[in-house]
């Protein structure tokens, strides 16, 4: 007797090619269901549908088609016992030797503009996980395929087995299966929780499933394993982004790419914006009139670290930019876009990596933090700080421009380790004190950098000041305005100091803490 496959997909890429090749190399017959019967009769292949081989029709709009014993029993059957076989005799049914199936589109369909919870509901497939999972299950006997990319490999693996598949690429293909339905169920589960949960609050149950997009080289260091997985079955993101030339991207690379993505985000594009970043802390951020003059800013602002760094722009990369970016060793450049000529300028440098990532806002949803026995989850510090909402707690009031480089300063320090100092002027920091046990040494370590241009500039902390220690050695090194969240006990202490030395002091009521 003929082996039997079901084939029964929502994605037909490949398709018609599987089917032709079952039929005609290796003699299968085959069963469908829907709009798959009717893609593999267009092709002149002989097919039946699932209908007339259970004698039960579609229904419930389509709801209910491969929910039937002889689908089922026929894929669940044990080959090797005697029982399985005459339940199987007895009603009919014949034993299946191929699964074949994808599941309704259900993240493409919420992921589209105005979908309505209905839409949503009937993009859940109930049959489809069903099949999958009986398959997964009982592949000591048969073979499950959820996904196009499997169809070569077991083609080949029928033709170098003489026709029988080998128990590891069902095993293989078992556990493709499993982690298949469990992302789709995550996926669903997600959107509920968010469609009709409370909002910003976080649900008793979270799951994360992603997808191996590589393998890296390895981890933060060579001893340390590591890949890179992607989430959703649409690529976005770092996932999505287009790299133009240059090496692999490596587990560190990655690690500061998204810290240069999130940094950029708080410059829109409306003016040219360049960051430079070191182990996730910015060392050089600038705006500038044009693209070039804001990297050079950001470049000149601390040109030693920038050595061996990550650049991340606003805007697309040009010919003027992609020349000064040629003139030192970077690690990568990402922008979201590059034209024609800097790419060929940047082209000169073969290992230099380059990315073009169009969406540098969008980052994810929730930071997930692994420790021992679990892990942390939290929303991501995307607050947009609004300097109308500042408090101005000093005598001295700062100018239109003194507030917008008080606000140039804040969004630094925001991505910058705690404890976190930022001095900047003419929207350029000029010294940045990084991770620092103490607050005073991220103070002197950021002055100490920005040396005699500290002079009129600004100064800002993630935190507050506990003591007014910090205060009096901004203002002794020239500092006119500090901006800082406020919340200590000894505020007005800090203020105090502040109005005697006569700077200007704004507390913004949001920390931005970043460990």
């Amino acid at each position: 007797m003929a082996r039997l496959a079901l084939l029964s997909v929502s994605d037909k890429t490949g398709l018609v090619e599987l089917a032709k090749t079952l039929v005609e190399e290796f003699e299968f017959d085959l069963i469908s269901s829907g709009g798959t019967a009717k893609a593999i009769a267009a092709a002149n292949l002989p097919v039946t549908k699932v209908s007339d081989y259970t004698g039960s029709p579609e229904i419930l709009g389509g709801r209910v088609k491969t929910l039937h014993p002889k689908i089922h029993g026929g894929i669940l059957a044990r080959q090797n016992l005697p029982e399985d076989q005459k339940d199987l005799a007895d009603n009919g049914i014949r034993p299946l030797d191929l699964v074949v199936v994808n599941l309704y589109p259900f993240e493409q369909t919420i992921a589209k503009d105005g979908v309505t919870m209905a839409e949503a509901i009937e993009n859940i497939d109930i049959g489809g996980p069903t099949l999958l999972r009986a398959a997964a299950k009982n592949h000591a006997h048969l073979t499950v395929l959820c996904s196009a990319e499997q169809y070569g490999p077991y083609l080949e693996a029928l033709r170098t087995s003489e026709g029988q598949v080998p128990l590891t690429f069902r095993q293989e293909c078992a556990r493709a299966a499993f982690w298949h339905t469990a992302s789709y169920d995550q996926a669903i589960a997600t959107y509920l929780t968010a469609a009709t949960g409370e909002p910003d609050t976080l649900p008793q149950q979270w799951a994360l499933t992603g997808r191996q997009q590589a393998t890296l080289r390895y981890g933060e260091n060579p001893h340390q394993t590591a890949a890179w997985y992607r989430t959703g079955s649409v690529p976005t993101g770092w996932a999505g982004a287009e790299q133009l030339q240059g090496k692999e991207l490596s587990y560190n690379n990655l690690v500061d790419l998204e810290a240069a993505r999130r940094m950029i985000a708080e410059f829109p594009s409306d003016r040219p914006a360049a960051a430079i970043l070191k182990h996730t802390n910015p060392c050089g951020v600038a705006m500038g009139d044009t693209l070039a003059t804001a990297y050079r800013r950001a470049y000149d602002a601390d040109d030693v670290s920038a050595f061996g760094g990550i650049v991340v722009l606003n805007r697309a990369i040009d010919a003027d930019t992609a020349q000064q970016l040629t003139g030192t060793f970077l690690e990568c450049i990402v922008a979201p876009g590059c034209d024609g000529t800097a790419r060929e300028i940047l082209a000169k440098k073969q290992n230099l990596r380059v990315l073009v990532l169009e969406d540098l806002l969008t980052g994810p949803k929730q930071v997930v933090n692994a420790i021992a026995g679990g892990f942390l989850l939290q929303a991501p510090d995307t607050y947009r700080d609004d300097p109308a909402t500042w408090q101005i707690v000093t005598e001295a009031q700062p100018t239109e421009a003194e507030l917008a480089e008080m606000l140039f300063a804040w969004r630094v320090v925001k991505h910058v380790k705690s404890n976190a100092i930022v001095v900047t002027h003419q929207q350029q920091t000029l010294g940045i004190g990084a991770g620092q046990m103490n607050r005073v040494g991220s103070v002197s370590i950021a002055l100490a950098q920005a040396g005699g241009k500290a002079q009129g500039a600004v100064l800002a902390s993630d935190g507050f000041f506990p003591f007014d220690d910090s205060v009096r050695t901004a203002a002794a090194a020239g500092i006119r305005a500090v901006v800082q969240p406020g919340g200590s006990r000894r505020d007005e202490d800090s203020i105090k100091a502040a109005n005697e030395l006569g700077l200007i002091m704004a507390m913004t009521g949001v920390r931005h803490f970043l460990h």
